[in-house]
């Protein structure tokens, strides 16, 4: 090979290293557009996505700082009375009294007059669905003769479960600065009430309900809309943002996510259907 050819070659070969260089950077850059999602811009902001089949955690970020929950705090009320309604300490016709103190929450609310009573069935989908906080007065007060001993109640539930970082002080999710936890923790609980409640679950997937002849709209978003998607909870109070745990399930693989610190529920919803359709197609089919 003659000098020339020689420099001819060497500056080819140049050239078609640098494209291959270029050409897996572009596809790097691309590969990342594809797997990564833009938190949303807010301080209270945490999420994470845990495969329901495995356990992997499959994204988070901030899921292990404090945040308030808000009214996700009722899917804890709702635990303890799954245990009482599987105990037969109560049944699906036991009455729950409202007193002065249940009825006078502040809404979210049924609406409730002192004396008043409702039976557990509609205790269920008026926490599930409307996230009622003078009925969720009202279910501690009765699982647990006040709602502070009930929320001491919650909170030996949550360490049980492995919720570290969650202390409740009530059991609806009100303001109350002692009453914390974290994403982390919210997806522990999202999983234990479908794994350890199947019966019950489908409560959470109610988009409304009728109770005293009145049709009770809930605040859930993405039920009919992500297909998929079949509970659980939502919540809003100042101090926590807009908060969503959500269990979507499609083709075998299944995913509970959670989206705190929304700075409307708009915003929040649309970042949980991106986290949804990102990460469910990464998790692991049952049964593999």
């Amino acid at each position: 090979m003659d000098a020339a050819a020689h420099a001819a070659r060497s500056i080819f070969l140049r050239i078609l290293s640098l494209f291959l260089v270029i050409l897996v950077s572009a596809c790097t850059t691309q590969s990342v557009m594809q797997t990564s999602v833009r938190p949303l811009q807010s301080e209270k902001y945490a999420a994470i996505v845990v495969d329901a089949n495995t356990g992997r955690v499959l994204f988070e970020k901030n899921s292990r700082d404090a945040r308030y929950p808000a009214s996700l705090t009722k899917m804890m009320t709702l635990y303890l009375l799954f245990e009482a309604l599987d105990a037969g300490r109560v049944s699906l016709d036991t009455q729950i009294p409202v007193s002065a103190y249940a009825a006078k929450r502040p809404p979210s609310k049924i609406g409730f007059k002192p004396g008043q009573t409702i039976n557990v069935r509609s205790t269920i989908l008026a926490l599930a669905v409307r996230s009622a906080n003078d009925v969720a007065a009202a279910v501690g007060e009765f699982l647990g003769g006040s709602e502070e001993r009930f929320a001491a109640m919650m909170t030996a539930k949550a360490r049980a479960l492995g919720m570290q970082s969650t202390t409740f002080r009530n059991a609806s999710g009100l303001p109350d600065e002692g009453q914390r936890t974290t994403a982390h923790d919210m997806a522990i609980l999202g999983m234990a009430l479908r794994r350890h409640f199947p019966h019950h679950y489908h409560y959470f997937s109610n988009r409304e309900f009728t109770f005293a002849g009145k049709v009770i709209r809930g605040h859930n978003n993405l039920l009919g809309k992500v297909v998929g998607a079949d509970g659980l909870k939502t919540g809003y109070i100042r101090a926590s943002g807009f908060n969503l745990v959500t269990s979507v399930g499609r083709g075998g693989r299944r995913i509970v996510a959670v989206v705190m610190g929304g700075e409307t529920a708009k915003s929040r919803d649309a970042h949980m259907e991106e986290l949804i359709e990102l990460y469910l197609p990464k998790a692991t089919p049952a049964g593999v």
